[in-house]
């Protein structure tokens, strides 16, 4: 069975009018002719193994490195994601970072700081679960957060305002575009989780003793501003979409089809690097040759 059912529909996932984009006409459910979850495991194993054999030649070649971002509502899938997608890779050339809320360590350097730590080596592919973007969305819903960076020309709230956002924007474009001008191919995924969705998965949480650690009442809170949280995301991906470093909303609340159409993007997009093995020249050869005539020569 192949995923290339899929390979229409992804090409329409890609944010390529930023400026006109509006969450709510990008869908949250997408399951071709009704592909239950042993199918969709044996089309996730299938791209699971091409993205092997690419990440083995993105290790060899040493050019470039990747950097995958997930963001999504909670209980998106962004774990589950992480965990299958990459299940079949090299964990030597695999980097994943979780971000939670910033230390006092953390807030005393740039927002930045934090994530530049832990972006991927050339030749490895770099995973954020979270990443910058928690400070133009969290911190858009709760502006009072932005208090505790102690930034010199924000004295209260009222100081955060409509130009704060769009400097912040600017700003992490800037941060991308020096990455991709320096090899890292960034590719950007949010998981388009509905508000029902949310609410069976966080039920079956609280019902299911091995999921009860996952759910905090926190969560409620967080819920509860549910249209803040997709106005946020609506207006940061309207600024921050660009050629280097595209947005896919990822329809995510079935989530075996969300991890195959994420697995196809990535296989979209890695194969444009046209990456190969390092080629060998006719002096590199010989020495190669040499050396295999002197093992063969041993005793």
């Amino acid at each position: 069975m192949s995923i290339s059912i899929f390979k229409k529909y992804t090409s329409g996932l890609r944010v390529c009018e930023p400026k006109k984009f509006v969450l709510k006409k990008f869908d949250t459910f997408y399951n071709p002719q009704g592909i239950d979850k042993d199918k969709s495991e044996i089309m996730l194993n299938e791209s699971t193994q091409m993205l092997a054999e690419l990440q083995d030649k993105l290790y060899a070649h040493n050019k470039h490195s990747i950097l995958i971002i997930f963001q999504a509502m909670d209980a998106a899938g962004k774990d589950g994601a992480v965990k299958h997608v990459m299940s079949g890779l090299s964990a030597q050339g695999v980097r994943v970072s979780n971000f939670k809320v910033p230390s006092s360590n953390e807030l005393d350097h740039d927002y930045f700081w934090r994530h530049y730590l832990e972006l991927p080596s050339r030749g490895e592919i770099g995973i954020f679960n979270r990443s910058h973007y928690e400070n133009v969305l969290v911190t858009r819903v709760h502006p009072e957060y932005i208090l505790n960076e102690n930034l010199p020309n924000i004295k209260s709230i009222k100081d955060i305002n409509q130009h704060f956002w769009k400097s912040r924007f600017k700003q992490i474009n800037r941060f991308e575009k020096n990455l991709t001008e320096n090899g890292t191919i960034i590719l950007k995924f949010f998981l388009n989780l509905s508000k029902d969705e949310q609410k069976r998965r966080f039920i079956e949480r609280i019902d299911d003793p091995k999921k009860n650690w996952k759910f905090s009442v926190g969560d409620l809170k967080e819920r509860a501003l549910w249209d803040e949280y997709q106005n946020a995301y609506q207006e940061l991906i309207q600024h921050t979409a660009t050629a280097e470093a595209p947005w896919f909303v990822i329809p995510a609340d079935n989530k075996w089809s969300a991890r195959i159409i994420i697995s196809e993007i990535i296989l979209q997009e890695f194969s444009k690097l046209k990456i190969h093995y390092p080629i060998v020249n006719a002096t590199q050869k010989a020495a190669l040759q040499s050396a295999k005539e002197q093992l063969l020569n041993e005793e």
